[in-house]
């Protein structure tokens, strides 16, 4: 038989009947999962189309998965900074409305092989980062990801939810300037993903563009108050007219503070203070620092949607959506 009975919906079985291929086979061609063949899908897809079979899309139990589960991957040096931990919860929020479970992937939970699958319906990666053989592999996988924040390496991922970085920080340094700031100095992450190299270059270009001297330094992301303290303790000694400091990693600035007091700087007065990831250690610090408030719950519970709207046919591969992002003024920036 190779159509469904007339006035019956046509169903996964009778697309597989039609195209002499097994449901699980049909069910992948059709989401484009799996291992399936060029001349398989294409048998499938037509056999689809003739039969008018239209699958199930609902966003919220996304009946067409096969695991309903997706898989979160956050580099693990990541773990400890109170961004990726509001991420991982939002992500958690949106899949449990949609019927999902989330596992996390660690690299110690990947498949041992390259060739291998993680046995989840879809993946959502945390700022993924080029260079990372644990981000190359999940990226080739042929699963389908979501990207929170572009992804700067070759393969393209299936969906992306990014938000523009470049803007936030040049509205952030224009309020320094407006502020009275002449010499900003920056201390940048060492990471080499989309945001930290949007960071680098616009710092670079709003000092090219104003005729002011870059006065940058780079730290490792989670690095400890000691090792924070020691590079702007630098940048203070290599220029003393330093007028006010940019912090990229989450919670830097406050892990500063006392080093700025330590050198007979006063913040928000004599010397400025800005983050570009704002937090609790932001809105706590005295005086409080104004920051760049990347809503990391949100950003998570939009991959997370993305994903699901990607896995049950709602959105098209190659979606990608920009979550706005605001700066919050506070007294470290009020001189």
């Amino acid at each position: 038989m190779t159509s469904a009975t007339p006035g019956t919906p046509a169903t996964i079985a009778d697309v597989a009947r039609a195209a002499a291929v097994s449901k699980t086979t049909a069910s992948d061609a059709l989401r484009g999962h799996g291992r399936v063949s060029g001349p398989t899908r294409r048998a499938v897809l037509d056999a689809a189309e003739r039969l008018g079979y239209a699958p199930n899309r609902s966003a919220r139990s996304l009946r067409t998965s096969v695991t309903e589960t997706i898989a979160l991957h956050i580099p693990e040096f990541l773990t400890s900074a109170e961004y990726y931990m509001s991420f991982v919860f939002g992500v958690a929020e949106q899949a449990a409305r949609a019927g999902l479970n989330v596992t996390l992937l660690s690299s110690g939970h990947l498949p041992h092989r390259r060739t291998e699958v993680p046995q989840v319906d879809g993946l959502v990666l945390c700022d993924p980062v080029a260079e990372d053989p644990v981000v190359e592999q999940l990226m080739g996988s042929g699963l389908p990801v979501v990207t929170a924040e572009r992804y700067v390496g070759d393969r393209q991922p299936t969906g992306v939810i990014w938000s523009d970085h470049d803007a936030s920080m040049t509205e952030l340094l224009d309020h320094l300037r407006a502020s009275g700031a002449r010499r900003p100095a920056f201390v940048a992450s060492d990471t080499t993903g989309d945001w930290a190299l949007t960071l680098q270059r616009t710092y670079a270009r709003w000092c090219a563009e104003r005729d002011v001297p870059e006065l940058a330094s780079k730290a490792p992301f989670g690095s400890p108050p000691g090792v924070l303290q020691a590079v702007v303790r630098q940048l203070l000694a290599r220029a003393p007219e330093i007028d006010a400091i940019v912090c990229a990693a989450d919670g830097a600035a406050a892990a500063v503070l006392p080093e700025l007091r330590a050198a007979g700087r006063t913040v928000g007065e004599d010397i400025l203070l800005a983050s570009c990831v704002d937090s609790s250690a932001m809105r706590t610090a005295e005086p409080p620092i104004t920051a760049v408030d990347l809503r990391p719950r949100t950003m998570g519970a939009e991959c997370a949607r993305l994903l699901c709207e990607i896995l049950s046919g709602e959105t098209p591969k190659g979606t990608v959506r920009d979550l706005p992002i605001e700066m919050k003024i506070r007294a470290s920036t009020r001189p």
